[in-house]
Formats: C-alpha cells, sequence, structure tokens
C-alpha cells in the first residue's frame, strides 16, 4: 500500500472513530454562545486547522452551521483589537495568528526559516497547481524536462503530496497540493487561484527548453 493510500485509510479511520464516538456519546445541546466557545476552544487547542465535519460532531451543529458559528468567531477576531484570525482552508478551519504579529512573535519564538522556490520548482508547483490531480509524467510534458528533483522538494516543503494512482498501465502517482501549499500563499482554497491561461502554459514550455540548452551549452 502506498503513503498516499496509507493517509486516505488513516483519515476514514478517524472520520469512522468520530462518527462511532458521536453515536456513543449523549446528545451536545449548546446554545450559540456556548458552541462559539466551545468551536474556540478546538481550534485553540489543536492548533492546526480542523476539518468541519469534526468540529461538527464535537458540538453536535450540522456542517452550515458549524460554518456560520465559525464565521462569527472569525468577526469577532477581525473586528477586535487581537492579536489571533481564523483562517480557512478548503474544508478546514484554523485558529492562527495575524501577519502583522511577526515582528512581535520573533522577538520571543525561533525566526522561521523562509521558503525560497527556485524557477524551476516554482513553475512546476503552478502546472501542479492547475493540472491536479496530475501525473510526473504529464508535468514533465508540459516542461519539457524532467522534474524529479522538483517535486521531491516541493513535498519535503509539504506543498504537494501524493494523492493515489491514475488507473492506467504503470498505475502512475498522482500529485496534488497541499493545506500548507494554500497556507503559504494566502489563498482558502484552489478556486482563488488567479486564472492560468494557454500562453502562460507554452511560457513554461519555452523556459525549460531555455533551461535545456543552457545546461547543453546550446
Amino acid at each position: 500500500m502506498s503513503e498516499a493510500e496509507n493517509k486516505y485509510t488513516e483519515e476514514e479511520q478517524v472520520l469512522q472513530e468520530s462518527q462511532e464516538l458521536q453515536d456513543e456519546a449523549e446528545p451536545v445541546c449548546l446554545s450559540d454562545e456556548e458552541a462559539e466557545a466551545a468551536v474556540e476552544a478546538i481550534l485553540f487547542t489543536m492548533g492546526d486547522s480542523v476539518e468541519i465535519q469534526r468540529l461538527s460532531a464535537a458540538i453536535g451543529r450540522s456542517a452550515e452551521d458549524t460554518r456560520r458559528i465559525t464565521d462569527t468567531l472569525a468577526g469577532r477576531y477581525q473586528s477586535a483589537n487581537c492579536g489571533l484570525m481564523v483562517r480557512y482552508f478548503e474544508n478546514a478551519v484554523q485558529l492562527c495568528t495575524k501577519p502583522e504579529q511577526f515582528e512581535n512573535l520573533i522577538r520571543i519564538a525561533k525566526v522561521p526559516k523562509k521558503l525560497t522556490l527556485t524557477e524551476t520548482q516554482l513553475e512546476t508547483l503552478s502546472i501542479i497547481a492547475y493540472r491536479q490531480p496530475v501525473t510526473k509524467a504529464e508535468v514533465e510534458e508540459i516542461r519539457g524536462v524532467s522534474c524529479d528533483h522538483a517535486i521531491n522538494r516541493l513535498i519535503q516543503y509539504d506543498l504537494i503530496c501524493e494523492l493515489g494512482r491514475r488507473d492506467t498501465p504503470g498505475r502512475p502517482i498522482l500529485f496534488g497540493t497541499t493545506e500548507q501549499f494554500l497556507r503559504s500563499f494566502g489563498v482558502r482554497s484552489l478556486d482563488d487561484l488567479p486564472s492560468l491561461d494557454a500562453l502562460q502554459v507554452e511560457e513554461f514550455k519555452e523556459e525549460a527548453e531555455d533551461e535545456v540548452n543552457t545546461r547543453l551549452g546550446i
């Protein structure tokens, strides 16, 4: 079983266990204020993002209700003079610090290592982001050069991951972007990415050809 298949199996198990706990637990009956406080406590304690579905199970509300509650919480943080904010990533939500607090944080916390992408890595990431799920061969067909190193680096940076395998001969690995990709580029979902036209794809090809020619001394 591949790493991606293991990941999906673990996620399905977590959701199943969460549903079993919800079925066994006594019905939750919280007011909106209590539910908002519960969501705030969960997000603060977890630190990382939490799926809306799991939040819904925890507070005994529908996904729609839970989104309304998180929106209310987000609005409170946005309007208040505080250093926290609520961020959404696809179907998950996270409580984190506001970007403008960075200078204050690094006075006491370790400065995070700055992520720097080469042009090759950025082009490879762009193709994966817009064409996902996509195989390495398909990325290389667009760029015209090998993408092994770039893809390995992007996996190390947690910007892309394996999504499974395509049901074709050889069962090639499918790649896609991660939640960290959304976090790093400041977007809520893939729908928020700017449109990529055919001209930009052609520019990727031309830049890749120039890269090959440079390596060969042409």
